[in-house]
């Protein structure tokens, strides 16, 4: 009868160990494909050509916005002088 209980306590043993087996079967599996995973995705981010894409054109209108600034400052400059110039014929005049 001492045989009895043990038989289920082995079993159980048993079935812990099978578990455990399948577990590092898992995590080695786990660790090829992660390093798998790192050793092709090694390369560029497919994202970056579209990033530098949209950064030379954010470039490209940043120069043609302070392109158009220059412009504009010079016709304000323009126009202040001309309005100088007419306040001071009117003065004269």
């Amino acid at each position: 009868m001492s045989k009895e209980p043990a038989k289920p306590a082995e079993s159980l043993v048993q079935q812990l160990l099978a578990e455990r087996r399948e577990l590092k079967v898992a995590l080695e599996r786990a660790r090829l494909e992660v390093e798998d995973a790192k050793g092709s995705a090694g390369g560029p981010d497919p994202r970056v050509a579209q990033l530098q894409a949209e950064l030379t054109r954010l470039r490209t209108q940043l120069d043609e916005t302070r392109a158009e600034v220059n412009l504009l400052r010079v016709e304000r400059n323009e126009l202040r002088d001309g309005i100088a110039h007419a306040i001071a014929e009117l003065r004269e005049g």
